[in-house]
Order: C-alpha cells, then sequence, then structure tokens
C-alpha cells in the first residue's frame, strides 16, 4: 500500500504586527535604561492591573461643579489681561475648556471696572460655552475700596459684561505688602467678604495667590456659603516672591523669607479634612479646589481623591506654558492630562 510523501510544512512569518522586530529591538536596547529604583516609587497608591479595561477616550460622565457641568475635575486659572500676549493666552484657554468640559478661572479683572480697553482679553464666554464654569477674579483690595465708596454696583457691571457665573476673589496680604505698588487693606479680608456676600447675588470663591490658608483662616472659610474655596497653595506660583523679584535689594533681603510662609496643597486637604470632622454640619462651603504645586495629574488625582469635600485641581502656569502660541500645542497638553487622569481611575486607587 503506497503512501503519499509527507508535506513538507513551512513555517509562515506572522505578520499581523509588521513592528514587532523594531519593537523588540527598542526593548533590547532600553531594557537597562528602563529600571526603576524602589527609592524612586511613587507610593501614594495602589496599582491594580487587574481589574479594569483600558478606559475609552473622554469617556467620563458630566458632573456639576461651581452650579456648571463639567467633565474632566481640573480648571485652568489664567493670570493675565492688558498684555500683548493675553487675548492669544485666555482665548486659547477657554477653547480647550470647552473641548475637555473643563472650568476656567479669569486673571485679575482690575482693568475692567471702569473702562472696556482691555475688554477683549477677557471676553472669552464665546469660547467656552454656556455650559462651563467661568468666573471673573478681583483681588480684595479692590472690594474694599468698592464698598467703602459704595460702589459695588461696577462688581455687577463686570460679570455682565463677562457673561460670568461669578467672582473669585484672592486674598493676598503678602503681595500687596511687597508689591512696589501695593495697596494696604484697611479692614480684615474677612470682613470685607461678608459685606460683599450680604450684597452679592452671585457666586463666591475666595482664594489666596501662592501660600494657601492656614487653619483658622480655613475653618473660618469653610463655615460661609461660598461657592467654593481655591486653595492657591504654596509650591506652584507664588506672587510673594514674584513681586519681590520687582523690588529692591533691601525689600529682597529683608523680607525674603516671606515667601517661604504658607502651606502646601497636601497639607491643606490633611486640614480640610480635619474641619470636616471637627466641624460637621457647620460646613456650608463643601466645593474645593485644589491649586498650588500641582505639577501632574497624578498629583491632581491624589489629592482630589483623598478630600472629603467635592473637590477639583487646578493648574495655572502649566498651562501658561503652552497657550501662548499655536492651539494645537495646548489641546495636545490637555488631551494628555484628561487621558492620563482617565488611566489612574482605572489603575490606580489612593493609599488611606
Amino acid at each position: 500500500m503506497s503512501r503519499e510523501p509527507k508535506q513538507k510544512i513551512v513555517s509562515m512569518p506572522f505578520t499581523d504586527d509588521p513592528n514587532a522586530a523594531s519593537r523588540k529591538k527598542d526593548h533590547i536596547n532600553l531594557a537597562f535604561q528602563s529600571q526603576i529604583g524602589q527609592a524612586s516609587l511613587d507610593d501614594r497608591f495602589y496599582y491594580e492591573p487587574l481589574l479594569t479595561a483600558h478606559p475609552k477616550n473622554r469617556e467620563s460622565e458630566t458632573f456639576t461643579f461651581l452650579g456648571k457641568n463639567m467633565k474632566a475635575p481640573l480648571w485652568v486659572s489664567s493670570m493675565t489681561g492688558g498684555t500683548l500676549m493675553a487675548n492669544t493666552i485666555n482665548h486659547n484657554l477657554a477653547r480647550v475648556c470647552k473641548d475637555f468640559g473643563l472650568g476656567m478661572g479669569l486673571g485679575s479683572c482690575r482693568q475692567l471696572l471702569r473702562s472696556d480697553e482691555y475688554l477683549k482679553d477677557f471676553d472669552v464666554r464665546n469660547q467656552i460655552g454656556q455650559q462651563a464654569p467661568l468666573f471673573a477674579n478681583l483681588g480684595i483690595a479692590q472690594l474694599e475700596q468698592l464698598l467703602d465708596s459704595k460702589e459695588e454696583y461696577l462688581i455687577d457691571n463686570l460679570l455682565e459684561k463677562l457673561k460670568a457665573d461669578g467672582l473669585i476673589i484672592h486674598i493676598n496680604p503678602l503681595q500687596e505688602w511687597l508689591q512696589p505698588e501695593g495697596d494696604r487693606f484697611q479692614h480684615p479680608p474677612i470682613e470685607t467678604i461678608m459685606r460683599l456676600m450680604d450684597k452679592a447675588e452671585y457666586p463666591i470663591v475666595v482664594k489666596e495667590v501662592g501660600q494657601g490658608f492656614g487653619y483658622q483662616s480655613l475653618r473660618t472659610l469653610l463655615q460661609l456659603p461660598l461657592a467654593a474655596v481655591d486653595f492657591a497653595a504654596n509650591g506652584g506660583t507664588n506672587f510673594a516672591k514674584l513681586e519681590l523679584l520687582r523690588s529692591d535689594a533691601q525689600k529682597q533681603e529683608i523680607y525674603g523669607q516671606l515667601a517661604h510662609v504658607g502651606h502646601s496643597a497636601e497639607e491643606m486637604v490633611d486640614m480640610t479634612n480635619k474641619l470636616v470632622s471637627e466641624l460637621g454640619d457647620n460646613i456650608r462651603c463643601k466645593q474645593i479646589i485644589i491649586s498650588g504645586g500641582i505639577q501632574t495629574f497624578l498629583d491632581g488625582y491624589y489629592l482630589i481623591n483623598k478630600l472629603n469635600l467635592d473637590g477639583i485641581y487646578g493648574q495655572a502656569s502649566a498651562f501658561l506654558k503652552h497657550a501662548r502660541g499655536h492651539y494645537e500645542e495646548l489641546y495636545q497638553h490637555v488631551e494628555t492630562q484628561v487621558n492620563g487622569l482617565e488611566l489612574a481611575k482605572a489603575f490606580l486607587k489612593v493609599k488611606e
């Protein structure tokens, strides 16, 4: 009985992955550069690779913050107006807020109280859209002056022409003291805030300018019916130090250490959590913008999940860096941040 000769089996190359050879070569060449020492591990999280599929881009659910809709827990604090770059920066930032569902606080709007010369730099409602939160911004010194002169109607006019949802009040006694052109407060800031709240019919956010709030100040703010407190903690742009750099050598020598006073964002989260436990039902402000030294999406993700109130995290200089040129650069930066947050949400759990 004759048998047919066995056919020779020819091994065919696996062609579904045309980059396989190149990738493997990269793995070999980069293996030694890719080792992470134990001392540099980020120990804030449990890494859970087993329980979730990869997130789909931009799959976050809409949530409400400051009375408006957001899609990512990220707040953009712009810092400028009345300069050559301000129009480009603010409009780019507003546009990216609309594209990714973020919220935005404008830089100081003091110049708009009595003049519309620089209104075009701040007029971004059409770019950000009606759904996202947009807040105007004034310093406590300007509010004190307006209230003393019974001109608080100028604040209402400001919010109307900007179509803003509310007002951010920035508290900056050290900055004003160190600024060559700085104002001097005639009243404690808390008195000015409460005087305005008695008259205002719009949401109010209170923030610092780079050094944060201590325990008693934070305790006081959380018991007011504010829309939110913005930490503006130490670690980001420090306006006391910024003004020192604009000052003379003698002031820099005498007052230099003042720039090193303040609280980190993580310390302020811990203080807030302690106050939540201590004050209980006496807390009336229940939304927090965690800002100041938030360098990466991992920092933001960690702190908003550690906080025992509703919170988002804010950045200013990180956005400013990418907002001065072509919009595509800013878009790519924010897309990376938002995708990173989704990745963290899927695979990282904050250690308690």
